[in-house]
């Protein structure tokens, strides 16, 4: 048979005469996007993906159909094709209606595979759902247990009953993993001869040390304290997360190749000019260490302590003088950290003063429930009007009353004096966690914004030095949850790989499908409570520093990870749509307007059916015409009508189908799923 020769992106390859681009192109390893297309099927020619530019020729041609010639030079990336198939994808997903992932998954910062790893975990699987979390949080153990969970929040369980317990679960797979004889280790890529700096050691710069190290880097961590773990060692009680879990997870990222330097800190031991001059690049995940202040009278008297100042002196074994009563300033997690810890600490009245109700706190509720069983008063709607000293040390505290006006910008309502009316109380000491602040000295050429924050690049997190990127509570907008930094340092370790290799970092949004689903949806699904785990009795654990919880037993964890909905396209991993539609970003919605009717049907057999994830691509259909030559599947309706249903002629062909499932495997979007039976 006659061989020609032709061009596809400069690259020159060899076909036989007579063959299309497409086939030419995959059958020398090239990928021209397509979705409809078999080699072993009739050309069909309906995604419109494949279209390439061919010089000499006016027009986009179909590489499914169009007929090389010897010679002949393509391109499938021009901006001409990207636009053309741009349209043709926005067209595709305006009518597609599918959940890429599941809102856990979604509304987890890191984006973790959650479904995945609970499956895993549900099978008994607790190594391999290590694998799957570890692909965006090295130190799933610690994450598990203090993670404020924005996943749960948005778990479709909720709507059946109760949402799943994931950030536990999570922990359960990952303290198996660390105390099995042969704990999961990720593989690391070959040395690229590059070396980062880290400056700073918590959960930011742990994160990316570990993915940069995965890269082949050469990664080197400083940190001023004592030991790595930043405010995941420093500012989370013992109660809550052992520094044993955390210890054994840092263990675990130090044996990976990262080297760890304790005890440096920027501007006494080493500058920063000094890192940067010895550095192929810089991450500085230097944190949030300085508490904000209260703002009223009295705050420099003796006695009054930042939050993160006295979990810090506490979690490295100190044990302050606070008196019998203490007052701790704030709503959030810190404060709830803060007077918890106080108890254990032997203050005999703890007073919470927060401005808001408890409904307003940005607190976990479990957390506040909790430290009220442990003997916590709660002051809702009062603020501090002046601490109240004696021969410079405090002894009270005057509370002005609050009330609730309109809604401020967070969409919570602002909180209002209550002109006249104040309320004093008797302290020893007050503990103000109202906020934490970047403290950036020795770090001056960094940019800073208004909030004395570094200035970072939303997307790539670069600053305005070169090489030199920051990541987590220091940048931008400043502390947030660990999870958040943990986030922002994946994408911190994408940009740094990228710049090292020169590569060109895509920083768009990645486009998900995502559906609608109300609780009738799911109202015939059975309903199965949430597991409860134990905790230590309240009278028992405040005066220990102990952990707090018992964790779950094997049954309730394989039970609790069984609950899960798998809301997520099982085919997602291996959709070619999804895949496609992330190459360049896009825009469904401007082209939104009527859909198909989605719906599911099982009467494949062995195969479910989702009309709202196909696409008429019709591979199916002429699969089981043309291929396996049955007819089982066939088109229904005509123009925008048309979708594609099963007729069985009989018997003999619903045991076939049940045995063929060949139109499954060749789905390109994960309309068609293989039931496990």
């Amino acid at each position: 048979m006659e061989m020609i020769k032709i061009f596809i992106d400069g690259c020159e390859i060899t076909g036989k005469s007579g063959d299309t681009i497409l086939n030419i192109a995959m059958q020398n390893g090239i990928e021209i996007p397509n979705l409809c297309y078999n080699s072993e099927l009739k050309v069909y020619g309906a995604c419109g993906l494949c279209v390439v530019e061919v010089e000499g020729v006016p027009k986009l041609l179909r590489a499914c159909s169009a007929i090389a010639s010897d010679g002949m030079r393509i391109h499938t990336d021009t901006e001409r094709v990207k636009r053309a198939r741009k349209i043709a994808l926005e067209l595709i997903m305006s009518d597609h209606e599918g959940d890429c992932k599941g809102p856990c998954s979604l509304n987890c910062p890191a984006h973790t595979d959650v479904q995945g790893y609970l499956k895993q975990i549900a099978l008994g699987n607790d190594r391999e759902a290590v694998r799957i979390i570890k692909e965006k949080i090295p130190i799933p153990a610690s994450i598990g247990r203090v993670c404020p969970h924005p996943c749960e929040d948005h778990c479709r369980r909720e709507m059946v009953e109760e949402p799943l317990s994931i950030a536990y679960l999570k922990a359960f797979a990952a303290d198996n993993d660390l105390a099995s004889d042969d704990p999961y280790k990720a593989e690391k890529a070959e040395p690229t001869g590059k070396k980062v700096s880290i400056i700073g050691g918590g959960p930011a710069g742990l994160t990316a040390a570990y993915y940069l190290c995965l890269g082949g880097h050469d990664v080197t961590v400083y940190d001023a304290m004592p030991e790595m773990g930043g405010m995941l060692r420093y500012g989370i009680p013992e109660y809550r997360l052992p520094k044993s879990v955390l210890a054994k997870e840092i263990l675990a990222i130090e044996k990976l190749g990262v080297t760890f330097k304790n005890n440096i800190k920027i501007g006494r031991d080493i500058s920063f000019a000094d890192i940067r001059n010895s550095s192929d690049a810089v991450l500085v995940t230097i944190g949030a260490w300085s508490g904000s202040t209260i703002g009223c009278p009295g705050e420099d008297l003796n006695g009054v302590l930042s939050g993160i100042d006295f979990l810090r002196e506490v979690n490295m074994g100190g044990r302050p003088d606070l008196g019998k009563n203490v007052a701790v300033v704030g709503g959030g997690n810190t404060a709830m950290d803060a007077c918890r810890t106080a108890i254990r600490c032997g203050a005999e009245n703890v007073y919470v003063i927060y401005r808001r109700t408890r409904e307003e706190a940005p607190a976990e509720d479990i957390e506040i429930t909790e430290a009220i069983e442990e003997g916590v008063t709660f002051k809702f709607l009062t603020n501090p009007a002046e601490i109240i000293g004696e021969d410079g040390k405090v002894k009270g505290v005057k509370l002005q009353i609050m009330c609730l006006g309109e809604p401020d910008e967070s969409g919570r309502r602002r909180p209002v004096p209550v002109e006249g009316k104040f309320e004093m109380l008797n302290v020893d000491t007050v503990i103000a966690a109202i906020g934490q602040k970047c403290a950036s000295e020795g770090f001056e050429d960094i940019s800073l914004t208004r909030r004395g924050t570094i200035e970072a690049n939303a997307d790539t997190c670069k600053t305005n030095l070169e090489g030199v990127f920051a990541a987590g509570d220091a940048t931008n907008r400043g502390a947030s949850i660990a999870i958040a930094a943990i986030a922002e340092a994946n994408d911190a370790a994408c940009a740094i790989d990228a710049y090292l290799l020169g590569l060109e970092l895509n920083t768009w949004k990645p486009y998900y499908s995502e559906k609608k689903v109300t609780a009738d949806s799911l109202a015939d699904r059975e309903k199965k409570p949430r597991a409860v785990m134990s905790v230590k009795a309240p009278e028992e654990r405040c005066k220990s520093f102990e952990a707090v919880i018992n964790g779950f037993t094997e049954e309730q964890a394989r039970k609790e990870a069984e609950r899960c909905l798998e809301c997520g396209c099982h085919d997602y991993a291996e959709c070619k749509l999804i895949r496609y539609a992330n190459m360049q970003p896009i825009q469904p919605q401007r082209l939104f307007g009527e859909i198909h009717d989605s719906f599911i049907e099982q009467r494949l057999v062995s195969i479910e059916r989702d009309q709202g994830k196909c696409i008429l691509c019709n591979l199916c259909v002429r699969t089981c015409r043309e291929s396996v030559g049955k007819g089982i599947l066939g088109l229904v309706d005509r123009g925008f009508r048309t979708v594609i249903r099963p007729e069985f002629m009989g018997t003999d062909a619903v045991r076939f189908c049940k045995d063929c499932k060949k139109c499954a495997e060749l789905c390109p979007t994960g309309a068609l799923k293989i039931l496990e039976r």
